[in-house]
């Protein structure tokens, strides 16, 4: 049987709306040629335990990899648990395979340490200081574009943190020195130096549109003004003021609706760049020969509050957050077309690879098959906390319904949402709809305990939330 050949090109930090034939044309056509999975959701908002569950098909819970492990003493709930099966092994040996871009799925040993494996890895951590020095170029960013914060570590004690800020400038050493023209680059590079006697993997981890925001023309200068949502810059009715004590709004509040104006501009003109670096992809892989046998599949890892609720970054459960689309494109000679807006989880894509690739799913993955009939079930998400365990949320959705718990230390804040009539989730109906949210929480504490959930979330935690924050309207 001749395998398919498999292409992953993975954005950070994107968000779902500038997906659009405005903003990203090239990857709007690769949609056209593709299935479209508009309402699909990642498992946690974060980098590293959003791309462990979407390589592994396992919850964060299952993985074990709940935040980035920035700080010491909470690295171990950063790392995937030894003998959980990847996507880089089910694959190793029959597919060529390449990762080409960021690594942010830790292992221990890492992945690309290991003996064991044919996957080729070319980092951006590993090449991409080298190639700067060698150029004599600075890296994007740096201190202006960064800011302290308080970090909560182990849920119970505070730290000096630091975190990026929506500064924006321009790059002025351009595009072959930002980031994701080094990565454009070493991905090309894979294409043309692939074992050719072997279907192709590759994994391509792109930074844009992640911070910082300096970046190089003509793309910073590509967008003169962008229309922003209404709940920009505003802090919504029912909102959890917890939030302000975790990093998306102790740095987000800082900023009014005008400052986000120039910070929206420079993003869009990032998210461009992006799309220009999927183009270029999409043009080598059809100049190859590669493209219409090819899976390809296109997503983010999480999404970006960009001020949305006076937030910044992910770290949250709006659908700014975790709302990231999936684009599957299948071989030629057994195409799919079309879009469902079915609410799918970043779960369900492993097992709708191996099918499409044809070969066996690890057993016991919670997701299922994509390219099969998708009946709608609840999605879960859950956020432990960014460089260490801190502050933790949990959201549960169902069809158009949505329960968020948000937790820090000893309080809890429930938010209930309507995404049909509420899109931009501006009013919490937890007080008008409390027999509806005690439902999405039963089925919230249901998945918590058969994932193995180390958060002591119980139903009384509702009727407590309700007394103290939310009664019932006057007759």
């Amino acid at each position: 049987m001749t395998r398919p050949h498999l292409v992953v090109i993975m954005a950070d930090q994107l968000r779902h709306d500038l997906i659009s034939p405005e903003h990203m044309p090239n990857v709007m056509a690769l949609a056209a040629d593709s299935l479209f999975f508009p309402r699909t959701y990642c498992a946690s908002p974060l980098c590293m335990p959003s791309r462990a569950s979407f390589f592994t098909g396992r919850y964060p819970n299952e993985t074990g990899c709940l935040i980035n492990p920035w700080v010491e003493a909470d690295r171990a709930h950063g790392v995937v648990r030894d003998g959980t099966p990847i996507l880089y092994d089910l694959l190793s040996g029959e597919w060529d395979g390449w990762h080409t871009g960021k690594q942010h799925l830790y292992f221990d040993p890492p992945l690309e340490r290991r003996a064991t494996g044919s996957t080729h890895w070319v980092t951006l951590e590993d090449t991409y200081a080298p190639f700067l020095a060698e150029r004599g170029d600075p890296m994007p960013g740096g201190p202006d574009f960064r800011a302290d914060l308080p970090e909560l570590v182990s849920g119970h004690r505070s730290q000096l943190g630091s975190g990026s800020t929506p500064a924006t400038g321009r790059y002025d050493p351009g595009f072959d020195s930002f980031f994701d023209g080094h990565i454009l680059r070493t991905t090309l590079e894979a294409i043309d130096q692939r074992d050719r006697d072997k279907p192709l993997f590759l994994s391509a981890m792109f930074l844009a549109p992640h911070p910082p925001f300096q970046i190089p023309d003509p793309w910073y200068s590509a967008v003169d003004a962008i229309e922003m949502p209404a709940n920009v810059g505003r802090w919504s009715e029912g909102q959890s003021p917890l939030q302000l004590y975790n990093l998306t709004g102790f740095i987000g509040a800082r900023y009014s609706r005008e400052d986000w104006q120039e910070v929206w501009r420079v993003y869009a003109g990032l998210v461009q760049l992006l799309d220009h670096c999927v183009g270029e992809i999409i043009a080598r892989l059809k100049s190859e020969g590669v493209y219409d046998d090819a899976v390809i599949l296109f997503t983010t890892d999480h999404g970006e509050m960009l001020g949305a609720h006076r937030l910044f970054q992910k770290m949250c459960m709006y659908e700014e957050a975790i709302r990231t689309p999936v684009v599957l494109k299948l071989p030629k000679d057994r195409q799919q077309t079309g879009v469902n807006s079915t609410p799918v989880s970043h779960i369900d894509v492993l097992p709708t690879l191996c099918a499409a690739l044809g070969i066996d799913p690890p057993v016991g993955l919670p997701g299922r098959n994509l390219l099969e009939r998708v009946e709608e079930q609840p999605i879960f998400v859950q956020y432990d906390g960014n460089g260490a365990l801190g502050n933790f949320s949990r959201a549960v959705i169902r069809g158009r319904d949505k329960l968020i718990v948000d937790c820090f230390k000893d309080e809890i804040f429930f938010e209930l949402h309507d995404l049909t009539t509420d899109p931009l989730e501006d009013h919490n109906l937890i007080a008008s709809r409390p027999d509806l949210a005690a439902t999405l929480l039963a089925l919230l504490l249901t998945h918590m305990r058969e994932t193995g959930d180390h958060l002591p979330l119980q139903m009384a935690d509702l009727d407590d939330f309700l007394a103290a924050y939310a009664p019932a309207p006057a007759a």
